[in-house]
C-alpha cells in the first residue's frame, strides 16, 4: 500500500531518508546504482513507468509532456522549494493529501508542487 517512488538523481539524500523513513515511502534511488546515476531523464522515465513507480524530481524538464507524455509514465512528482527543510514540509502535505496509501498516486499524471501548492 506504500507509494512506490524513483527519486533521480537531483533528490538531495536527506529527502531520500526522509521519504523512507519518516513517510514510509518505498524509494528507489538512482544515485545508489551506479548504472542508473548517469542515465539520460528520457531513460528514468521509461524505467520509472517500467517499473511502476512514481518519479519524484526537482527538474522541472519533466514537466514538458512533449517529451514525457503523462500517459506514457507511471506519475511525475517535480517539487521546488529554497531548501531541503521546505521540500521534507512539501512531501508530508502531498503524502497527506495524495500518496497516502496509493502504489501509483499520480498515474498518468504529473504534480508541479512549490511552497503554494494547495491540494
Amino acid at each position: 500500500d506504500r507509494p512506490r517512488v524513483y527519486a533521480d538523481a537531483n533528490v538531495p539524500s536527506g529527502l531520500v531518508r526522509f521519504m523512507r523513513e519518516q513517510l514510509r515511502w518505498d524509494v528507489l534511488c538512482v544515485m545508489e546504482h551506479p548504472d542508473l546515476r548517469r542515465a539520460r531523464d528520457v531513460e528514468h522515465y521509461r524505467l520509472a513507468h517500467q517499473l511502476r513507480r512514481t518519479l519524484v524530481t526537482l527538474d522541472r524538464d519533466y514537466l514538458d509532456d512533449r517529451q514525457f507524455p503523462p500517459a506514457q509514465g507511471s506519475g511525475v512528482l517535480v517539487m521546488a522549494g529554497p531548501d531541503e527543510r521546505a521540500l521534507a514540509g512539501l512531501l508530508a502535505r502531498v503524502d497527506q493529501h495524495l500518496f497516502a496509501g496509493a502504489p501509483l498516486p499520480l498515474d498518468g499524471r504529473k504534480l508541479h508542487a512549490h511552497p503554494d501548492w494547495q491540494p
